[in-house]
């Protein structure tokens, strides 16, 4: 199983970790990728702070995250599971997991990232601002100059199991599973569902929404499950208590869409 998760938009700081070292991180044929937008990232936050402000999106407040950037060859270095916060990692808490299901979430999640592309949650990384919306004067948007790296590589990782993709729009635009892969990915949507006036409606909550994916995914972690597909996942997520409505592919190539209810935010 091979589960894609968005970064969060805060970042832990870096630590006092020994610096980054790019060959150690997960999925090597990023590398050159990685480290071209990491030569102009950095270049670019050193050279002229307002433009990088400008170019990242950062308001005055965020000042600080330019000078973080320009470091960031030499900045400590920690756990991506640990570098990235907001409510869906405080929902998965890597940290609290057993060692059976902190392994088990080492060999299968991957977070997109507009930096890294994808990383491992073990792989050591500093803190860093660069969203997947980014447009970088020389390597252009982001989402778009990831696609190619990302086609080349992620089909393998992926294997022959299922792929359960948890990102936001921006970072499914980098890679987007076909043919044989789409069919065994399933995406998932999370319903709140209230009474009103007697009819049932149902509406997205965006922060409800990121808690219940990352308890979804700390579920599966901590059950052991191992679905095969998105079948077996539909299966496995309502033998963990979720309520899930399934739809399945009407073509060939295309992948599978789940709603997760749920009647109560927290």
């Amino acid at each position: 199983m091979l589960v894609l998760l968005p970064p969060s938009e805060g970042k832990a700081p870096s630590g006092r970790g020994a610096p980054l070292k790019p060959e150690s991180l997960s999925l090597p044929g990023l590398a050159e990728a990685r480290a071209a937008v990491l030569d102009e990232l950095v270049e670019l936050c050193a050279a002229d702070e307002d433009k990088a402000r400008e170019v990242l999106g950062l308001s005055e407040g965020l000042r600080g995250e330019v000078a973080k950037n320009a470091g960031l060859r030499t900045a400590g270095a920690r756990p991506a599971g640990e570098i990235y916060t907001g409510v869906l990692y405080d929902a998965l808490d890597l940290a609290s997991l057993d060692t059976a299901a902190r392994r088990r979430a080492a060999r299968s999640l991957l977070v997109f990232s507009g930096l890294w592309g994808a990383v491992g949650v073990a792989d050591r990384i500093p803190s860093y601002r660069c969203s997947m919306g980014v447009k970088l004067p020389g390597l252009g948007a982001l989402g778009a100059y990831w696609r190619g790296p990302m086609a080349s590589v992620l089909p393998a990782a992926a294997g022959d199991g299922l792929v359960l993709d948890l990102r936001s729009s921006a970072y499914a635009a980098a890679w987007r599973p076909k043919g044989e892969v789409a069919e065994r990915t399933a995406t998932v949507r999370v319903l709140h569902a209230q009474v009103v006036d007697g009819v049932e409606r149902r509406s997205v909550v965006s922060h409800f929404n990121k808690a219940t994916k990352g308890r979804i995914v700390r579920s599966l972690l901590t059950s052991g499950a191992v679905p095969s597909g998105p079948a077996e996942l539909v299966s496995a997520l309502r033998d963990l208590g979720y309520v899930v409505e399934a739809e399945e592919p009407s073509r060939a190539g295309r992948g599978w869409a789940l709603d997760v209810v749920v009647r109560e935010i927290h």
